[in-house]
């Protein structure tokens, strides 16, 4: 027992840290060995495109000055990609960062967050951490909707007078499922004037599907509205830690009055701005990404293996048996991945799309495994 726990705020007490994945450098550390894959935090293999790099090696010399604490460049090179003003953008330090923003702006004790069943760990975090309550919805079983996808009819059910946040992640993070235009859109239309729905699209830039919805597209219809991104997926800046939110100007202005200064740091800005317009890293990162996803549902169809179709840049594979076993076994592979056991899925490992010979050295370590 922690001896100082009873001094802390509500919701502490309870509260388990986000963990992250394993890093290659700890991997190779405990186990003594070399060369190995990291396929478990969604990273772009690419990593960032050229004007990203460019911009980084740019601010080397400045790196004493603080950076824009309003982030004016970047906020507004957003607002021009996204054809809205620079009053809408709140940037974070990531987008978990806008996420926790979000929570400790409009949660408190007696209120309550609703998400669903198998949804991103942060939003339960960020909900606890401020003493509001969480309301999970179950997941679809497969007979109405995509197995371990969102229920939105399950969430509105649980949306009441307390409810001040409703988490959607689309594509969710970890099962790849997402949401349709028409049914997301009939969703927040039909919600409380009371309740901020966050729409969480973090792999928004990797969805193949025609009827995906842009969420930034609704925002002048529905001020409660807040649509998250982030530079950490697809853009490839996940060690520089920026995100952000598109919001109702008014809604962003308390967003604000809570972000803490200097949140984002000034190579981030800098690669950030380099990184929305390079289109053709973009395209890039999407191919490889759509190659990879097939290379892996193939050897796990080889395999026999069940796995839940993603619109994102990884994968759930079914493998089985108790999914964390299959992971440790994997790691004395050097093969790094996620079971994700803590969602409610024991049976399942995440896996990120790789570059085609990181996929294929964990489809054999993978055989390899199971066969043992």
């Amino acid at each position: 027992m922690n001896r100082f726990i009873e001094f802390t705020a509500p919701g502490i007490a309870g509260l388990r840290p986000y963990v992250p994945g394993k890093p290659v450098s700890e991997l190779e550390r405990e186990l003594g060995i070399t060369d190995s894959i990291k396929l478990a935090s969604n990273e772009n293999p690419l990593g960032p495109g050229p004007r990203a790099r460019a911009a980084v090696a740019g601010l080397l010399d400045d790196l004493a000055r603080y950076p824009d604490g309003g982030g004016f460049e970047l906020r507004n090179a957003l607002a021009a990609f996204h054809g809205t003003e620079a009053g809408s953008i709140t940037l974070g330090n990531g987008s978990n960062d806008v996420l926790d923003l979000i929570a400790r702006t409009f949660l408190a004790p007696g209120h309550e967050a609703v998400f669903s069943e198998h949804a991103f760990a942060v939003y339960a975090i960020c909900t606890q951490a401020v003493g509001a309550a969480s309301r999970v919805a179950p997941a679809h079983d497969g007979s109405r909707g995509p197995r371990f996808g969102h229920d939105l009819a399950a969430m509105g059910e649980l949306v009441g007078d307390k409810t001040r946040v409703v988490f959607i992640a689309n594509p969710n993070n970890p099962t790849g499922t997402w949401l349709a235009k028409d049914e997301l859109h009939a969703f927040i239309a039909g919600l409380p004037a009371h309740v901020m729905v966050v729409v969480d699209e973090a792999y928004a830039e990797y969805v193949q599907e025609d009827a995906y919805p842009d969420a930034t597209r609704w925002l002048p219809r529905h001020p409660n509205l807040i649509v998250t991104r982030t530079f950490s997926k697809a853009h490839g800046l996940a060690a520089l830690r920026v995100g952000y939110g598109l919001s109702h100007p008014d809604v962003a202005e308390l967003l604000n009055r809570v972000r803490q200064p200097f949140n984002v740091n000034a190579p981030a800005l800098a690669a950030a701005h380099a990184a929305l317009d390079d289109r053709e890293h973009i395209e890039k990162s999407v191919a490889l990404n759509r190659a990879g996803m097939a290379q892996l549902t193939a050897g796990f169809e080889a395999m026999g293996l069940d796995y839940i179709p993603s619109a994102g840049n990884f994968v759930c594979v079914d493998v089985g048996r108790c999914a964390a076993e299959v992971d440790a076994l994997l790691l004395r592979e050097g093969c790094i991945t996620r079971p994700v056991g803590n969602y409610g899925m024991p049976r399942h490992l995440r896996v990120t799309v790789g570059l085609e010979e990181e996929n294929r050295r964990f489809l054999e370590a993978l055989e390899r495994v199971l066969e043992c």
